[in-house]
């Protein structure tokens, strides 16, 4: 999932063979996967929650400030702007954790802090789903008399219809994994719903409709880990008539328990109301507290850090935490301390090094960039141990098959290793070194300060890197997700963020190292790898029943990455997350690597 673009159609570029093979494999039974996943003041408000009794980093682990209060107004702000609040077509994790307001999927976690958070229930659906023996195919009942906003009912049809404008056609939507595309059988020669065919599900051979409330999803091959693809945003219900295309996100159709308050306007604001369509008896994890839930697009970090602060916002939608500036001055101050939280999270804080743009498409050259890099460095420029944990490694330590101890590159004091590569540059003919870009997001004052640490650090052996800094609402799909835009801008180098889309090694690393996953727009493998070993591990991992055998190969993939040098690891994060004192039900959710939103409420009115 991208932690915190451009509008074309997305496809792969790869041919799907690999994916396309049968294999007998021994039945993979759900419930190991499910086991192995258990992966200045504010103004205060009276009516319930009372934050006096906070602590430093207390949203980690328990629930702040509870209340069950109902009312007033959530205000949440962000640098940037969505990719898309179409839940078809969005892959930033903050707008997965936000659209769950207005966007009902057939799974969902569970709402609560700590381990139990990544276990799965049912929220469209009424059961968990049911695999045959093999796991080739899962049967998905959906409770009735679920209602969008406008009172129609919402149909197994239109789930499938979800997911096939996400994952098919030349004009499925840019944005977001196509694992549904990977997985689902008989469905290779399907155009998607926005082809000529009168009915947009004609050649969806992958899912089946017996009825209004079922669905069965038939499968290429084994799959045990596929429940975790039924909690992405793309199984939100969508009724065709109502379906724009990309210009759906001005209005998306509610099935949750709010609605927009009129159109979504891009770089500038979205707002939501109750809807009175929504069924909370229906609804496992959505409290729905406030009234009112307001977005503020295009402010600037430091504003928005200050604004929390003085009580005159309550959430920072990115998630990613308070901005350099901030960050220092709040750890540090015992009466703003207790308002903070300072969660480990799985989110792989790194830089893509592209293995197409020249020169380094030479593996010598790109282990240039890995021994001049100074990680300590690279560190400070994160925000030190408030920022996160030295990464030498892809996979967080938390996931099965991570080795902490794996350090490929390593070098005195983690300040780099000038001699070895210097030697490396001579390997890959360029002793004096060569130039490239770094790709960056402008408002993101973190990654702009590692690109400026990285340019610093290499020019110690004569890599000359231009920053180049974009917007991020683009950035992952026009700028450092367009394959063609890197290409023709020498961005060999991109500062990126990613955390899980589930709890394991396929759910972490598959999209962004797998050749398969390379596309023309909304490109997640930004360094392109397309190593045959890599590749022919992910189609053998899927096969696997034995959740050991599964960490094995994901420990292969991960050293076998970093011997490609296709990834500068810099840190595993640790986000610094103001609360408030007027935020009601705080705590930090690891499904979504920052609070869980639908839990929120206020005191204020």
């Amino acid at each position: 999932m991208r932690r915190p673009g451009g509008k074309v159609s997305s496809h792969h570029r790869t041919p799907p063979s690999r994916r396309t093979r049968n294999r007998a494999v021994a039945p993979a039974a759900a419930g190991a996967v499910l086991a192995l996943l258990l992966a200045g003041c504010a103004d205060g408000g009276g009516g319930g929650g009372d934050a006096s009794g906070a602590e430093f980093n207390q949203g980690e682990t328990e629930v702040v400030n509870p209340s069950d209060r109902r009312g007033g107004t959530l205000r949440y702000a962000i640098s940037s702007d969505f990719d898309s609040p179409d839940p078809g077509n969005t892959y930033y994790a903050f707008s997965w954790n936000f659209s769950r307001y207005y966007a009902r999927t057939l799974l969902t976690y569970t709402g609560a802090p700590g381990e139990e958070a990544t276990e799965l229930q049912p929220d469209l659906a009424a059961g968990m789903p049911e695999a045959n023996e093999d796991s080739t195919e899962w049967t998905v009942r959906i409770k009735e008399g679920l209602r969008y906003e406008d009172g129609s009912e919402i149909t197994a049809r239109d789930i499938a219809y979800a997911i096939a404008r996400s994952n098919f056609g030349e004009q499925a939507l840019p944005n977001g994994p196509k694992y549904f595309q990977q997985f689902l059988a008989d469905s290779e020669d399907y155009e998607g719903p926005y082809g000529d065919s009168e009915d947009p599900l004609e050649g969806l051979g992958g899912i089946e409709i017996p009825d209004d409330h079922t669905l069965v999803f038939r499968l290429r091959q084994s799959f045990a880990e596929f429940p975790y693809l039924l909690v992405q945003p793309q199984t939100a219900p969508v009724p065709p008539d109502a379906d724009r295309g990309e210009q759906y996100q001005t209005r998306v159709v509610s099935s949750g328990p709010y609605k927009f308050d009129g159109d979504y306007r891009p770089g500038v604001s979205l707002d939501l109301v109750r809807n009175d369509q929504w069924d909370p008896e229906s609804d496992p994890t959505r409290d729905a507290l406030p009234d009112r839930i307001e977005v503020q697009m295009g402010v600037d970090q430091n504003e928005i850090d200050q604004r929390l602060v003085n009580g005159e916002l309550d959430v920072d939608l990115a998630g990613t935490g308070v901005g350099p500036a901030m960050r220092g001055s709040l750890v540090t101050d015992d009466d703003r301390r207790v308002n903070v939280d300072n969660p480990q999270g799985n989110t792989l804080r790194y830089v893509n090094i592209n293995t197409v743009v020249e020169p380094l498409d030479d593996l010598a050259c790109r282990r240039a960039v890995m021994y001049a890099a100074d990680k300590d460095a690279l560190h400070r420029a994160w925000g030190g141990d408030a920022g996160g944990d030295v990464a030498t490694q892809i996979l967080p330590s938390s996931l099965p098959g991570a080795d902490p101890d794996q350090d490929l590159y390593p070098s005195p004091e983690g300040k780099g290793d000038l001699d070895e590569a210097r030697a490396q540059l001579e390997e890959c003919g360029r002793p004096d070194g060569f130039s490239t870009s770094i790709g960056v997001r402008a408002d993101r004052p973190s990654e702009v300060s590692t690109a400026e640490a990285l340019q610093q650090a290499l020019n110690r052996v004569g890599i000359q890197a231009d920053i180049k800094q974009y917007p991020s609402d683009s950035y992952t799909n026009t700028q450092a997700g367009s394959p063609d835009f890197v290409h023709s801008n020498d961005l060999g180098l991109t500062v990126y963020g990613w955390a899980p889309d589930w709890a394991s090694g396929y759910g972490f690393m598959r999209e962004i190292l797998d050749g398969d996953a390379i596309r023309d727009a909304g490109n997640t493998n930004v360094s392109e790898l397309d190593d045959d070993q890599v590749n022919g591990w992910f189609d053998e991992v899927v096969t696997l029943d034995d959740p050991d055998e599964r960490a094995e190969v994901y420990a292969q993939i991960d050293r076998r990455a970093m011997e490609q040098a296709a990834i500068l690891p810099i840190v595993f994060e640790r986000t610094v997350l103001y609360r408030p004192p007027n935020l009601t039900n705080v705590y930090y959710h690891p499904g979504y690597s920052m609070y869980d939103y639908m839990a929120l409420g206020t005191t204020r009115e």
